[in-house]
């Protein structure tokens, strides 16, 4: 690259450069980032929720959900499961790479703020032609050509296109934060759900090998009662399909519960070879949740705080389009050494420079830039559907989950009372049988219904365990959206349970 042989005294370099400068800071002044400045848009939030009407009250010590939100079930074996999945789940760390990327692209524009200053060396032997034009230099001469260049260039923000530039790559990276902490809550809420499933099966696998044990010594009293002429074998044979049967249902709960243990594996960063979940059958109701107001509902989701973010980094994003509309002004300056023996090439004689500065403006573009403002207020329209329908699903969840705990909790009370009338049907068809009132058939009969119902009552706790765990995931797990890192460039690694 060559440069113009530019020699100045100090003081008219100096005056130069003054002005340029002087020049700088009046555009700097005088600029304005054009575009809307970002408000968030409305969402329609209720007063109340419609089915926290009859909503339990959660006990003092457990007003907020905090941010370990599982050991409000007083599950030590969960707590140390729940511990694991920060350190080794791999959607974790693939959502932790992905902000890391977003924070880094934050970097990336924002260094548009200052000015680019790149330098090389070079070094030509040059021949010039002896049919050549007159020149400066003799046609046939033989010359070296050693140079030492700088370049510095800047384009000034007038229009406020790298301002709102930046701007919509940070509230971009703030939303990779909240989505983060979304898979973070969602990892530590399947983990539970996986986990309390696994118990629910715990549970039923204990009461049907509880009933086999029961079904194992009632045949034996039937064939006892066959061998003394007291008992048929048709009686015999009920007896032994009850048994049989039910010790089917026992083995096939094994198959439901070997994959919930394999998920939990996978979830705490663990081949399912190298991992066990000890049984432990459930037996305890899920804790009172607390739930707040709706309106708190839009700052304690991630996934709408992502939702909200993602709108302003497109509000942002009209700025930039708007700003294509003006000139682009530019500052350069270019300086260096220049010199045809590598000897003298850092002398005073041999220092060139130069300053100068463009503003260019496109005068026709086949209406490309008001294309790209369409698609910028399109895309920020997007947006602000998707942020609404995000609340409107926010709602939804916790409506949802309020509604299957305060019907699951009544519906528990009643199929108490069912397992209870089904143990006595079962007594008095057992007395009425060994008193020879009637036959084996209606022992049978009443041993499936008290089966049944004291499965359907351990399936119905565990549903209102999952019910529960989904409730505090769709409450947001004790996360805030204070937590969001406000200078997401500068801040260090995203620390997903603070509390």
């Amino acid at each position: 690259m060559s440069f113009p042989r530019l020699w100045h005294t100090k003081n008219h370099l100096s005056k130069r450069m003054a002005g340029a400068f002087t020049i700088l800071s009046m555009a700097l002044f005088a600029g304005c980032a054009v575009g809307p400045n970002y408000k968030r848009p409305a969402a329609e939030v209720p007063a109340t929720y419609k089915e926290a009407g009859n909503w339990k009250p959660a006990q003092p010590d457990e007003q907020n959900l905090g941010g370990n939100w599982w050991e409000m079930f007083h599950d030590p074996q969960l707590n140390a499961l729940e511990e694991q999945v920060n350190v080794s789940n791999q959607n974790l760390k693939a959502a932790e790479a992905q902000y890391t990327q977003a924070r880094a692209l934050v970097r990336y524009n924002r260094a548009d703020y200052f000015p680019t200053l790149s330098g090389g060396a070079s070094a030509t032997r040059n021949k010039i032609s002896n049919n050549r034009p007159p020149s400066l230099i003799t046609n046939g001469a033989t010359y070296n050509d050693f140079q030492i260049p700088f370049e510095l260039s800047y384009e000034v923000d007038v229009w406020g296109r790298v301002r709102r530039n930046v701007e919509s790559y940070r509230d971009q990276a703030q939303a990779s934060a909240a989505d983060l902490a979304t898979v973070n809550l969602s990892m530590h809420a399947q983990v539970a759900l996986d986990y309390f499933q696994a118990r629910t099966l715990d549970a039923e696998e204990q009461l049907l090998n509880s009933t086999v044990t029961q079904y194992q010594q009632a045949l034996e009293l039937i064939e006892s009662r066959f061998t003394g002429g007291l008992a048929s074998d048709l009686e015999v044979q009920q007896a032994r399909t009850q048994l049989e049967t039910t010790r089917a249902q026992a083995i096939d709960v094994g198959v439901a519960r070997a994959q919930y243990e394999h998920a939990v594996a996978v979830l705490i960063g663990k081949p399912p070879a190298n991992f066990s979940l000890a049984p432990l059958p459930l037996t305890t109701p899920p804790p009172s949740i607390p739930v707040g107001l709706p309106s708190e509902l839009l700052e304690r989701r991630p996934d709408i705080a992502a939702a909200e973010r993602r709108m302003a980094a497109a509000n942002a994003q009209i700025g930039v389009a708007k700003a294509a509309y003006y000139p682009t002004i530019s500052l350069g300056a270019t300086g260096g050494f220049e010199s045809g023996a590598i000897g003298a090439l850092l002398t005073g004689p041999s220092a060139l420079w130069s300053l100068g500065g463009s503003a260019i403006a496109p005068i026709f573009d086949g209406g490309r830039r008001r294309a790209n403002v369409d698609q910028a207020l399109a895309a920020y329209d997007q947006n602000v559907a998707n942020y609404r329908e995000t609340v409107l699903t926010g709602f939804q969840q916790v409506e949802d989950n309020l509604a299957a705990l305060r019907i699951l909790e009544h519906e528990a009370q009643v199929q108490e009372n069912a397992v209870v009338a089904a143990q006595k049907y079962l007594e008095l068809a057992n007395t009425r049988y060994k008193g020879g009132v009637t036959s084996y058939l209606e022992v049978t009969t009443a041993q499936s219904a008290a089966l049944s119902d004291e499965v359907t009552a351990v399936n119905i706790l565990g549903r209102r365990m999952v019910d529960a765990v989904t409730l505090v995931q769709a409450l947001g797990g004790g996360w805030n959206s204070s937590e969001l890192p406000q200078r997401p460039e500068c801040c260090g690694k995203l620390a997903m349970n603070s509390k």
